[in-house]
């Protein structure tokens, strides 16, 4: 404790050598002297004396602009200055903070008045936080929704699942006209906004939602603001989309969206079978980050029709579905910083997926191969309701979340293992609750007093059925039966409850919290046979369980916030009791224990200058396995595994450090970064695997394990003024150790994987328009042991161009090539082309758009996976050519 006393305190001395964070304001307006705005000018915030420019934006469209001082320096220090081609340079010393200049700019002289110059070169505007992009600026007439600019904008980058990155960092959440209608579930906005409705997609680093905690608590987090018209919510948006095609496909989009300051709202009707998965639009893209912050670590579900890769190419190639799906998003403001909103849809799907497999598992002295074929059919329903009532002042913050989610899987399966023929039926019921309830406010000294409680239940019943006949050598002592039977369920309550007491400082603010957590569980499961003659037995006299578990955890911590103009840190200090319970009369089990657990955790940035920064994490964890890692009976998980346990409970330590740097220079619009990451994890048990041509059986025993990995990532985005194009790129090498024991041995891995990703977006002209994107992976496993070493090369090539030769007609072009190659197998390529071609009917406000997605009709793929000594080649079913026509109707 005394090392982390010092610490802190160095923390505290550095941060105190450094002016504090930004918190004084200067605006004003610009014109002329016609009186005429003067949009698009410079304006820098600098020292008088030393002409050092500390921060600097430019005017908006009507001539506005808003700069940020360094909090605690005077304002005699600093001057504006404003800088406009066509006008003098003027200069004005600023008298007190806040203050508001404005700014009467006089032509300068050599100004020739019959000449018009237009500056059509993008454009960043930055303002304390916040960097603007002009959406006009780097948008195109075929980009249909923001989505479509946002993948497009230098410095942000946008995965296959949606998830958005802005220097390779992920977003918090989408912000709609400063409102958080969607939490990260924004995929359901940026699939769904017009492009043309939104003004600017503004970047907001240190993004503090909560504002009586604005410039007293520290937040890493960056959000994104789409800034909209002033146009847009003057009415009802919406673009109603009917399509039909062959062979037999159909797309619809009914939607009606409104932003109006008070009221907004995104609701539509979907329904597709084009190989569009609404289910995307549904990710939480923080969902790992929320359940940590809650506490909460909910079972996932234990069975399965048995894992199948999916293949690195768009989901749309290769998804057979049936969907549709009705989502409500609806937010009111009322009364004084109230708000409440309601976020809710039901989604129904049929999918069928035809895949076959081929796995070698390389093992000393021996490999293990076997072949399935599986047919398989999903028919998921989601159902998803929330209601959120929040208050969002400077003096009293309230958000209460009640939540309740329902979804219902009933899936088939046409199985040929190894040479047998089987049929699988699984059904998964999820139903859950929860609400979530955080308080603050602040008492008459300042100081802020927090209340936060957290309840919820979870139950998810499954049920797997296997036959005929499976296995019937372990299962039935060779003898011929009908069925055979799983279940389980682990029905879960679990509650969190705090209280909190905030010191807030010019430059520290200590936060001292103590609550609870109770965790309670019982895994209940059973593995029957049914036999020939319809009677129903256990499959053998440990194939069931009865598990209960309780865990229990009384915390306190202390969280340290350092808020310097060069220094930010965030140190939590948490101290953990917890004590565990679980038992199972069946196997005369009844453990429990108890622990004291300390996982402190540091998060530091520091400013080398005004838009580059150094950032360091580090964190220990002390963690306990779950019920999952202690059943004594035996699960059937799928077809091919069968797990139980004989080990103490998992106990794990982890650690994980990391520095990065980022960089940006946004009049240059110019972004890099690079990240340096160590984790090691250390365990007392490992999973032990008896494999052989038809079975996988796991069991987990008390052998100490530990796994570690080295990551070195980095992101590149250049703006070519000069060519109109922005360049970027993307590099991540990844070094990973580990054990595992299989067939009784002991075997050491070293998995290196390397990418490489070339993008370019350019305007060649105002009529044609080129996206190239090149990612190159390779993926290489060693072993100590006497093991082949692989190796997998994969090549992704993807090409677009745009071509409008008038206002009202539109051409896009597209095409993928996928080159994979390993040591013994014959290399796989493969080519995708789609095309697009829309005529705009102008005056009725109506496109017309024939779309033909594979047109060289590709109806199979196979693709190839590496991880450790294990090497998967499957191969798909894909829906072959889609020619598709659409009419859509703009709102």
């Amino acid at each position: 404790m005394r090392t982390i006393a010092r610490f802190i305190g160095l923390l505290l001395a550095g941060s105190l050598t450094f002016q504090q964070g930004f918190g004084q304001t200067i605006k004003g307006t610009l014109s002329d002297s016609a009186g005429r705005t003067v949009p698009y000018a410079t304006i820098n915030l600098r020292y008088r004396e030393q002409k050092i420019i500390v921060a600097y934006t430019m005017s908006d469209s009507a001539g506005r602009y808003s700069l940020r001082a360094p909090t605690g320096a005077t304002a005699a220090e600093f001057e504006v200055e404003v800088r406009c081609i066509g006008y003098k340079d003027q200069t004005r010393a600023i008298i007190a903070f806040p203050s508001i200049i404005d700014f009467t700019l006089a032509v300068s002289a050599n100004e020739l008045p019959s000449v018009v110059v237009t500056n059509k070169r993008p454009v960043l505007r930055t303002s304390g936080d916040t960097l603007s992009y002009k959406v006009s600026d780097f948008s195109n007439a075929q980009d249909r929704v923001i989505g479509d600019v946002i993948k497009k904008l230098p410095g942000i980058s946008v995965s296959s699942d949606g998830t958005i990155y802005y220097n390779n960092k992920p977003i918090s959440g989408v912000y709609i006209g400063g409102d958080n209608l969607l939490d990260d579930k924004y995929t359901i906005g940026t699939n769904s906004i017009p492009q043309n409705i939104v003004d600017q997609v503004q970047v907001i680093e240190n993004h503090q939602p909560i504002r009586m905690l604005q410039n007293k608590v520290t937040s890493n987090d960056v959000a994104l603001n789409l800034a909209l018209k002033k146009s847009a919510p003057l009415h009802v948006l919406g673009q109603e989309i009917f399509g039909a095609g062959l062979p037999g496909n159909y797309e619809v989009n009914i939607n009606a969206m409104l932003f109006k300051d008070q009221f907004k709202a995104i609701n539509y009707l979907k329904g597709d079978n084009t190989g569009y998965d609404l289910q995307q639009e549904l990710i939480s893209h923080n969902a790992s980050d929320n359940l940590q912050r809650i506490g909460n670590d909910p079972p996932s579900a234990l069975l399965s029709l048995g894992a199948v890769n999916n293949p690195a190419i768009a989901r749309s190639r290769y998804l057979f579905d049936q969907s549709g799906m009705l989502s409500l998003n609806n937010l009111l403001h009322f009364g004084n910083d109230w708000q409440v909103r309601m976020n809710a849809w039901y989604l129904h799907d049929w999918q069928k997926q035809d895949y076959s497999q081929s796995t070698r598992i390389f093992l000393p002295g021996d490999t293990v191969q076997f072949t399935d074929i599986q047919h398989n059919r999903f028919t998921p329903e989601i159902l998803h309701a929330q209601v959120v009532l929040n208050l969002n002042s400077k003096k009293c913050y309230l958000n209460d979340v009640l939540l309740t989610d329902n979804t219902r899987w009933a899936d088939y399966s046409g199985l040929n293992a190894n040479g047998s023929q089987l049929g699988q039926k699984f059904r998964d019921n999820l139903l859950n609750f929860s609400n979530e309830l955080n308080w603050m406010a602040s008492t008459k000294s300042g100081n802020i007093l927090q209340v936060y409680s957290y309840l919820s239940h979870q139950a998810e019943p499954e049920s797997l059925t296997i036959g005929p006949g499976y296995n019937d050598s372990l299962f039935n002592k060779g003898q011929p039966y009908a069925l055979l039977m799983q279940n389980a369920n682990v029905p879960t309550w679990f509650t969190n409850n705090h209280i909190s007491f905030s010191f807030p400082g010019d430059v520290l603010t200590k936060s001292f919290e103590g609550g609870f957590t109770v965790q309670s569980e019982t895994l209940r499961s059973n593995l029957s046979l049914m036999q020939s003659n319809n009677t129903v037995l256990a499959a053998s006299d440990s194939s069931a369980n009865a598990l209960s578990w309780l865990k229990k955890r009384i915390y306190g911590e202390g969280v340290f916030d350092i808020r310097g103009q060069k220094l930010k840190a965030n140190l939590i200090l948490p101290l953990i009791f917890q004590q565990l319970n679980y038992s199972d009369p069946g196997y005369g089990l009844n453990n429990g224990f108890t622990r004291v657990y300390f996982n402190p955790h540091l998060i530091a940035k520091y400013n080398v200058s005004l838009e580059n920064f150094l950032t360091f994490r580090y964190s220990y964890l002390n963690q306990t396995g779950s019920i999952e890692d202690i059943y004594q009976g035996s699960i059937l998980k799928d077809y091919r595994t069968l797990n139980a346990n004989s080990a103490d409970l998992t106990l794990r330590q982890s650690h994980s450090a990391a520095i990065g740097f980022n960089y940006r220079k946004a009049i240059q619009i110019f972004f890099w970064n690079l990240n340096l990451l160590y984790e090691y994890h250390a365990a007392n048990n490992i999973a032990s695997s008896v494999i052989t041509n038809s079975f996988q059986r796991l069991i987990m025993l008390p052998f100490p394990n530990d796994y570690s990995s080295w990551t070195i990532d980095g992101t590149i985005s250049k703006y070519s003024f000069a060519l109109g194009t922005t360049f970027s790129g993307e590099m991540k090498w990844q070094n990973s150790g580990s054990v595992q024991l299989q067939n009784g041995a002991f075997l050491p891995f070293n998995l290196t994987a390397e990418t490489m990703i070339l993008g370019v977006e350019t305007k060649l002209s105002d009529k044609l328009m080129l996206s190239y994107h090149v990612t190159g992976t390779q993926t290489a496993s060693h072993s100590a042991a006497e093991v082949s070493v692989n190796r997998l090369d994969q090549l992704q090539q993807q090409a677009t161009v745009y071509y409008n030769p008038a206002d009202d007609l539109q051409f896009k072009i597209s095409g993928e090539h996928y080159v994979t190659r390993s040591q013994g197998n014959p290399d796989l390529v493969y080519f995708f082309g789609d095309a697009s071609a829309k005529y705009r009917f102008k005056k009725r406000n109506i496109d017309l758009q024939l779309e033909a997605s594979n047109f060289l009709n590709v109806k199979t793929y196979r693709a190839l996976y590496l991880t450790a000594n294990t090497l998967t080649s499957g191969s798909y079913t894909l829906p072959g050519r889609i020619l598709l026509l659409k009419v859509m109707f703009n709102l």
